[in-house]
């Protein structure tokens, strides 16, 4: 929760740690090469591009983001920002890493910020584009950073998103919605689908899936006990990304 009470809000170390290894072993890359090509359609070469990543975790779709777009071609300057002081940590840590093994300059390519979506430290109306991936929107702090015509790239779980898992999971699984609601201030520019089925072959891999994501705290104990004791699983990954443009 972006207002949580609690002297260590947001993800734990060990939510980080797990997103942290499922992600970098490419299991949610086409999401990342989605989201990133989205981004490039909108960019020109003779302006530098503010974006900002709301509820960045461990920084993984800004890293493919920078990874995508170079460093020559396009002009980004991007901030990623997070509630999880153990996300921003380990977001920080791989930019840095990232930069040593480029020939582009020592200097940091991002900005990594403990922060919340309900109250972002961004000026208003600054920012060309702003990702929310998984996360919690919060459209009247998105509206004010963004430009006029500045876009809004929301991903969100589609109706089958993981459903092999919360089958296994749950008693009875849950709808969710495919696509947000247009939100007030945003005008929806398209909506697109993304769809794969993921193979994961060894416990780890669905030890780390159930670990970075709200099923570990929704699941009973009884659920969370058949997830641990799956060696591997065939599992769909549904999601939608939206796009809104900013009045």
């Amino acid at each position: 929760m972006q207002k949580k009470r609690s002297a260590d809000p947001g993800d734990s170390k060990m939510m980080v740690s797990a997103r942290q290894r499922f992600l970098n072993a490419g299991h949610y890359r086409p999401i990342a090469d989605t989201v990133s090509r989205a981004v490039l359609a909108e960019l020109t070469t003779d302006t530098t591009a503010n974006y900002l990543d709301a509820g960045c975790g461990e920084g993984y779709y800004l890293r493919q983001l920078r990874t995508v777009a170079g460093g020559e071609e396009h002009s980004l300057a991007l901030m990623g920002l997070d509630i999880s002081k153990w996300a921003v940590l380990s977001a920080a840590k791989q930019a840095t890493a990232m930069s040593r093994h480029t020939t582009a300059a020592i200097a940091p390519w991002a900005n990594w910020v403990v922060g919340s979506n309900a109250n972002l430290p961004v000026l208003s109306g600054t920012l060309d584009g702003l990702l929310c991936i998984f996360g919690f929107p919060v459209y009247s702090e998105f509206s004010r950073v963004l430009k006029p015509g500045g876009i809004l790239y929301q991903v969100d779980a589609g109706p089958d998103h993981l459903r092999e898992l919360r089958d296994i999971i749950y008693p009875r699984t849950k709808t969710h919605m495919s696509e947000p609601p247009q939100p007030a201030g945003f005008t929806h520019r398209s909506s697109e689908s993304i769809c794969y089925h993921l193979s994961l072959t060894d416990a780890g891999s669905t030890a780390d899936l159930l670990a970075m994501t709200p099923h570990l705290y929704r699941a009973s104990a009884e659920g969370r006990a058949k997830a641990a004791a799956l060696t591997n699983l065939q599992v769909t990954v549904d999601v939608v990304l939206s796009r809104f443009e900013c009045h």
